[in-house]
């Protein structure tokens, strides 16, 4: 048998979302926001014989001549990129090039696949050695499975940046941690990474960062892991001491994201040691503050607290603060829609996404709505487009008329910019990193006057603003800035998707 195999792995489109950040990368000629993280790692555990290039189809086309090159092309995907999917084993079928698949999308709906010759299921570094093994000797299986088993991802390799063009991206990411200790019940993560926190080693970090300096990043970081904060003392003693003195060293290359629990504004010393090694954004799954919803999908630490006043605490450390919002559980009361509106707003969480209650396969949710015979199709991946794939307890004319007016309410002109204009009251970042007026910065900055303060429906707020940016707090004038060009890509997509609902 052949032992010296080209690959070509393939990272399809991401549909037009509300985390796509389509309209907003114009503004600083980016392609993407993230790169293909998981692919980048699997191809660092391929023998480093074979040959290997990458195709994101979010930054450069697909051709027939890149696949005819191929021996086999390994694809990766979430739910919410099944389309584009579909299309890729479609052409590789008609090329003749086999496939090997993995990702989410493909282990937790692999039987929706068998017309993919290899699905190496679960997580890479236990299923895709036995695979290899088995390429190795000749035979390779269907279906390489690991659902019981939890790797060690100390062994995680660092991922091959140099098969990409990181300037095409908007913001790098590296993993940290995998596993989430809450068993929320709408949610995939615990069924894809288990409950127990598995961590890589303060010196596999470091490694990370200065494998991203060394290919010549300097920007926005987002650490993967679903929620960061599930090992606090390994942070506090090992992680953010690593990477604050790896920061301080390199004067302070990037700045981090990540998501995380509510429970981080309960510590202060965290949040501060977070700071204190560059950290700036944080995503925290909120979902709702109706105590009864909190109850029913299991989210009981969001629960008994005064969410606005946490969200404030952090935003006062000097984090942004991002949210994640759901209406269609069975207890919303018909108050739950001016409710999201209302907490939204106080909140000064500028970047709210606020999606529709969907099932995700397997999950305790999509087990519960088929024993009580109210599950109707598998959810597309996206809680934004006005897909429900189950029959709610609401009326579901009234669901989605609520679901439009959330959407068409907090990202209107006026309550957006009332909303930026909160958030930076409130907001008291401490900058370790000088703000840097790249070309790029300020080609964002000239076209932002020209497509928000003179075209665009949001000019008087894009310019009222402005001003007050300049007289009251003229070190957050950058931020200001971009937190306008983040509401001219919602509220597209948000016109866009009322429109097509």
């Amino acid at each position: 048998m052949n032992s010296n195999y080209k690959i070509l792995l393939v990272y399809p489109e991401y549909p037009n979302t509300f985390w796509s950040f389509k309209y907003a990368l114009k503004f600083i000629y980016k392609k993407a926001s993230f790169p293909p993280l998981g692919l980048l790692t699997v191809a660092a555990m391929l023998p480093e014989k074979w040959e290997r290039k990458l195709i994101d189809m979010n930054v450069n086309p697909l051709r027939d001549r890149d696949i005819q090159w191929a021996d086999f092309v390994f694809i990766s995907a979430m739910d919410i990129q099944e389309s584009s999917v579909r299309k890729v084993v479609s052409r590789c079928k008609a090329i003749g090039t086999k496939l090997v698949a993995g990702g989410p999308l493909f282990s937790a709906r692999y039987e929706d696949f068998n017309d993919v010759e290899h699905l190496i299921l679960n997580e890479a570094e236990i299923t895709l050695p036995s695979f290899l093994e088995d390429l190795k000797k000749g035979y390779p299986k269907h279906i390489y499975d690991s659902s019981d088993q939890w790797p060690d991802i100390q062994n995680t390799p660092l991922p091959q940046w140099e098969l990409i063009n990181l300037k095409k991206y908007a913001t790098m990411n590296i993993q940290y941690s995998r596993g989430c200790p809450y068993d929320c019940e709408f949610c995939d993560i615990s069924l894809l990474n288990g409950r127990k926190v598995r961590t890589k080693t303060k010196d596999q970090i470091t490694k990370e960062l200065e494998c991203l300096y060394q290919n010549g990043w300097r920007d926005a970081v987002f650490i993967v892991d679903d929620n960061f904060i599930g090992n606090k003392r390994k942070l506090r003693k090992e992680i953010l001491p690593a990477i604050a003195e790896w920061m301080e060293q390199n004067k302070y290359p990037f700045y981090f994201g990540i998501q995380a629990s509510i429970e981080l504004s309960d510590d202060e010393e965290l949040m501060k040691l977070m700071i204190n090694a560059g950290f700036n954004k944080v995503f925290i799954g909120i979902e709702t503050s109706d105590e009864n919803s909190l109850t029913e999908c299991n989210k009981y630490h969001n629960k008994n607290r005064d969410l606005i006043y946490c969200i404030q605490k952090m935003q006062r450390c000097g984090l942004q603060v991002q949210g994640g919002f759901i209406v269609g559980f069975d207890n919303d009361p018909l108050s739950i829609f001016e409710t999201q509106i209302k907490f939204i707003q106080e909140s000064g969480i500028v970047t709210a996404m606020v999606g529709l209650l969907n099932a995700l396969p397997k999950t305790k949710l999509h087990h519960r709505l088929i024993k009580e015979e109210r599950l109707l199709k598998v959810s597309s991946g996206d809680n934004t487009d006005f897909s429900l794939n189950f029959i709610p307890k609401m009326d579901i004319e009234k669901l989605i008329n609520g679901y439009k007016k959330i959407l068409s309410t907090i990202y209107s002109p006026k309550h957006y910019y009332k909303r930026v204009k909160t958030f930076l009251k409130v907001y008291k970042p401490i900058n370790k990193k000088k703000f840097r007026f790249s070309l790029n910065n300020q080609i964002a900055f000239i076209k932002s006057i020209i497509y928000l303060g003179i075209i665009g429906e949001m000019r008087f707020h894009y310019w009222r603003l402005f001003f007050w940016m300049i007289l009251r707090r003229p070190k957050l004038f950058p931020l200001a800035i971009t937190l306008s060009i983040y509401g001219f890509h919602f509220q597209k997509i948000v016109n866009l998707q009322i429109k097509l609902a």
